[in-house]
């Protein structure tokens, strides 16, 4: 049994947010209290001027793993997770072999049973992502799928959209999109402005985005079908979004999701980092940051999720128009939330919970991003105040523009289904 002794205890649920013991016995929480009596059995662990949360829930992950297991495995993945409290993971299917078929589903998920956190998949919307053909949603579901994406690529044809959200609504799945028209992109990876420019190339344009958050959610709002537009990046797409919220009427059909990245950095970061702040979609303008920041406080984003996308050194060290997109973020989504969300723009905890464990956890219906009694004894422990620099990734890659930048909060203690799993 594990007796955590005096933190501040925040439940995103209830809207508890106060100093307490938490008492877990197996993998369950057992007790709440102002102070529950130390016995010899209990694993004593001080959680004074720390924050005990829920473990973070992150809805959008990639682990490389079957086919690019040189930038990252399903186990070494976990164990970034676990260093950043994250407890549960949904693995995007843009694998090599695609996630597409019943034999690589299981593979993935299998592999994720070898680690000590919760690792889920999404199956691919259509076969090999080559927006043809859709994929078999019936039996991947069956077989474990917890949604379906072509993450990474996006899908052009109306009609085949059209027909994945029909057949999402019919299966009560979640559609998750990369919303990126290719029309408006001369160069991926690097917004078209003050970025592009400095770079001497065309860059993405907003309107790439624009274009395809516009299509989706009129589509989606016709049809009955649930979304998630993934890792929002303009504040146009965020209007379009709020809109279409306000004009819901009964069950919620739109998500959006936002990474720490877009939520931190701007398009100044790309100039300064390279590579390193290559992403799809691009970091845009501080308008655009600033707008994502306020979309998080009135509720229009409902996650957020890192795209934790890992690539080897040599692939990150082409020039800027060759390498590919995407950066580390289980290890600082929290860091990024206590410092930009918490501390510069006054975000409550419970709503920050509510964002990166509670919310993700309920769409996808796991049983996470709650501390209660009879709940799993999914947490993190949290110094809000411990300074950390952060040097080095338990990533296979080390791809992050956040590698030495000093943080005013850090980790100190992962548990997972009531067992530590990471500890400072």
């Amino acid at each position: 049994m594990i007796l955590l002794k005096r933190g501040r205890v925040i439940d995103p649920d209830s809207g508890m947010d106060q100093i307490a013991d938490v008492l877990i016995d197996d993998t369950k929480i057992i007790d709440i209290a102002d102070n529950i009596a130390v016995e010899d059995k209990y694993e004593l662990i001080d959680c004074e001027g720390c924050i005990v949360g829920p473990g973070l829930v992150d809805i959008h992950v990639h682990f490389r793993d079957p086919g690019f297991t040189h930038k990252e495995d399903i186990i070494s993945g976990a164990k970034a997770a676990a260093a950043g409290g994250v407890t549960s993971v949904i693995l995007m299917a843009n694998t090599k072999p695609a996630v597409d078929n019943v034999d690589t589903l299981k593979y993935v998920l299998g592999k994720g049973e070898e680690t000590d956190i919760h690792v889920y998949s999404c199956a691919n919307v259509t076969e090999g992502l080559a927006g043809k053909k859709l994929t078999d949603f019936v039996e991947l579901k069956e077989a474990g799928a917890i949604g379906f994406t072509d993450d990474g690529i996006p899908m052009l044809d109306e009609q085949l959209v059209v027909e994945a959200m029909k057949l999402a609504k019919q299966t009560d799945s979640v559609l998750s999109f990369h919303e990126e028209n290719p029309q408006y992109i001369n160069n991926n990876g690097v917004n078209r402005g003050k970025a592009s420019d400095y770079f001497g190339i065309g860059g993405s344009d907003r309107q790439a985005e624009i274009d395809m958050v516009a299509r989706d959610v009129k589509l989606a709002m016709e049809i009955g079908a649930k979304i998630n537009i993934q890792h929002i990046s303009s504040k146009e797409a965020i209007d379009i979004i709020r809109e279409a919220k306000k004009n819901t009427v009964g069950e919620q059909l739109i998500f959006a999701e936002a990474t720490p990245h877009h939520i931190a950095l701007t398009e100044e970061a790309t100039i300064k980092h390279g590579t390193l702040a290559k992403m799809n979609p691009p970091l845009r303008t501080e308008e655009d940051r600033q707008a994502i920041i306020e979309a998080i406080r009135d509720d229009t984003i409902d996650f957020i999720a890192t795209d934790h996308a890992p690539h080897a050194a040599d692939e990150k060290a082409k020039a800027i128009t060759d390498a590919p997109s995407g950066i580390l973020g289980l290890e600082t989504a929290i860091l990024v939330a206590n410092d930009v969300l918490a501390k510069d723009n006054g975000i409550a905890w419970t709503k920050l919970f509510e964002k990166m464990s509670l919310n993700p956890a309920k769409l996808y219906g796991i049983r996470a991003g709650k501390i209660a009694k009879n709940e799993i004894a999914d947490i993190v422990i949290f110094n809000d105040k411990q300074e950390y620099l952060y040097e080095k990734s338990l990533s296979k890659s080390q791809n992050s523009p956040f590698l030495g930048h000093s943080f005013s909060g850090k980790v100190v203690m992962t548990i997972c289904d009531g067992k530590i799993i990471y500890r400072e």
